[in-house]
């Protein structure tokens, strides 16, 4: 019987396996890297082209430099796969039982060669110049090499980093992988600025990163690993700070992905799978909803601008959407700093603007919410996609927009609980002129089939759903659906018939409902889909500090949960209706 051929992977254990190998076993690696990550990410899910585009880069990295003693930092960390392969880890590429094993980004209690849990954008340089600081200042010698991509440039993170990277004086190693996408197409100065590199073959006399004062160096066949050895091998111990730019192809290794990288850039689970299917008509849903109503909107004559920060995958403003929005689409690159900020502009100049944004991005831009936006008191609109308690990792938690957007004044967030009221609400905000307003879209399309005849620009008004008595449930946006079925189980459990209130509003509380809950009832209860601490159930417990009236609040507690099973947080977090009774038990 013949043996199956050992590949090369199987005897990479550690970097030091690496610079064993000769520039042919690296080349095989490299295949091998890839129908890894292939495979994996087909049957788990996760950020495919990214990963499959920086394979070479990784290896060489890993072959030149000396990890972890030399520190590599990973910009968002989506490209760390091959990283993670290369550093012990293989085994959650290499086995499907243990394909979970390992978090989707890097992550310092996996390995000493993680620096950073990361998973947002544009940080690498700047902590790139604190490790290069806190080296100098003790006196070490190490290599500190920053690698970003992806479009994450055009954060301002990454801007005010390579300014200060630039004035440092000592070794720092920027690696900008060069692969004109950002999730979508990259946008901007920036961008345009990467293609005349590229064109010139990195020798056009326009040079951003030479006028900043970095030492520069082009690698086009970004693919090439000789070339990129040598290249490292040349900055390698370097006494300044130099860029070394790299041109790469997202997806390179898979033909679809190269050829239409954006969809590609994440997938789900058997996605590869599908490929050859016939589309699935699509079903109507919260994207479809605001993508629907914007462009009808936009067909009317009203001014409206559509923004979002580099992510429109997330609310499904597909291409064909962005070509007909034409002038009315505006993606500002990774930077959501800079899209509440346009939006606020435009709103002041009678524009209509819309931004989208993930829950878990919208945590960038909180100066801009509070001062670009709410100070200044600008009509625009905000939506608020994806809030919510999830099993996502650490850096992808939408747990904190509550607490975040509902305390800063001026602005109005709502909480819609089905497809009729997140339409009254959406088109309230886009025709108003008074304040700005966020409107956190639920997950899951629910609709009612009744008209929402609630009168939004009369702020604060909660809706009394069910008259009962003894006991009100509170039932927040998209928990509005566990308060009904808190409700039903209250009453076959203990016979009380609660009162049921949809609140609609997250930044204020109707004290008058509040107030009247006095007179036949002895319990609250909230429920939301977020964060306790700083939330909306916590403007109700101290509405009622000093009164008898007793409160529980459900939501998430304030911790960064990583890959946690949903089921598990909502037993932790006592979000089962039977655990909430036992509560109330105990209460009454």
């Amino acid at each position: 019987m013949q043996e199956a051929a050992i590949r090369v992977v199987d005897k990479i254990n550690s970097p030091e396996d690496v610079k064993k190998l000769n520039y042919e076993e690296m080349n095989l690696l490299a295949s091998e890297i890839r129908d890894l990550i292939i495979k994996k990410v087909n049957a788990v899910g996760g950020h495919f082209g990214p990963n499959l585009g920086i394979v070479e880069t990784t290896i060489a990295m890993h072959y030149v430099f000396n990890s972890p003693v030399d520190k590599i930092v990973f910009d968002v960390s989506h490209q760390c796969y091959p990283h993670k392969i290369l550093t012990g880890r293989k085994e959650g590429f290499t086995n499907p039982e243990t394909y979970h094993k390992y978090t989707g980004y890097t992550a310092p209690e996996e390995s000493d060669h993680d620096l950073f849990k990361v998973g947002h954008t544009s940080t690498s340089i700047s902590l790139a110049t604190g490790l290069a600081k806190g080296r100098d200042i003790i006196g070490g010698k190490e290599n500190i090499i920053a690698l970003i991509g992806d479009g994450s440039l055009t954060g301002g993170e990454a801007l005010e980093g390579l300014n200060n990277a630039a004035v440092l004086g000592s070794n720092i190693i920027i690696v900008i992988n060069d692969n004109d996408m950002s999730i979508a197409e990259n946008q901007g100065g920036i961008c345009e600025h990467l293609t005349k590199l590229r064109n010139s073959n990195g020798k056009t006399e326009d040079n951003f990163f030479k006028s900043l004062g970095f030492e520069y160096h082009y690698v086009s066949e970004g693919h090439n690993i000789e070339k990129l050895i040598e290249t490292f091998s040349q900055v390698k111990d370097t006494d300044h700070p130099v860029i070394v730019h790299i041109h790469t192809l997202k997806g390179k290794g898979f033909e679809p992905a190269m050829i239409n990288k954006e969809p590609f850039h994440w997938i789900l689970p058997g996605t590869l799978d599908r490929l050859n299917d016939t589309p699935a008509l699509s079903e109507e849903d919260y994207n479809s909803l605001t993508k629907d109503y914007l462009l009808k909107k936009v067909s009317e004559g009203m001014p409206i601008v559509a923004i979002n920060a580099a992510t429109p995958g997330v609310f499904g403003w597909d291409k064909t959407f962005r070509e007909k929005m034409g002038s009315h689409y505006v993606d500002v690159g990774i930077a959501e700093q800079q899209a509440v900020a346009m939006a606020s502009g435009i709103a002041k100049r009678g524009g209509k603007a819309v931004m989208g944004v993930m829950s878990s991005f919208i945590q960038r831009t909180y100066d801009q919410l509070s001062q670009d936006l709410a100070l200044n008191n600008s009509p625009a609109t905000l939506l608020v996609f994806w809030g919510g308690i999830s099993s996502a990792d650490a850096t992808h938690l939408c747990t904190f927009d509550i607490p975040l957007v509902s305390n800063i004044p001026n602005i109005i967030y709502l909480a819609p609980t089905c497809k009729e009221e997140y339409l009254k609400m959406l088109d309230l905000s886009v025709k108003q002129n008074d304040y700005p307003v966020a409107i956190r879209v639920p997950m899951e399309l629910i609709s009612t089939g009744e008209e929402d005849n609630t009168d939004y620009s009369v702020l604060n008004k909660f809706q009394l759903k069910e008259q009962g008595e003894k006991v009100a449930i509170i039932g927040l946006g998209s928990f509005f659906e566990k308060a009904k079925e808190l409700k039903e189980t209250l009453k076959s459990k203990m016979g009380i018939n609660a009162t049921l209130i949809n609140p609609k509003f997250i930044t204020g509380l109707d004290k008058d409902l509040l107030n009247n809950l006095k007179a036949n009832h002895s319990l609250v209860v909230t429920l939301e889909d977020g964060e306790l601490d700083g939330g909306f159930g916590e403007k109700i417990t101290r509405f009622y500090g000093n009164s008898d009236m007793k409160v529980l609040n459900y939501g998430a507690l304030k911790e960064f949960t990583d890959r946690t099973p949903l089921e598990e947080l909502y037993q932790r977090y006592h979000l089962t209706s039977e655990l909430i009774i036992d509560d109330i038990q105990q209460i009454l």
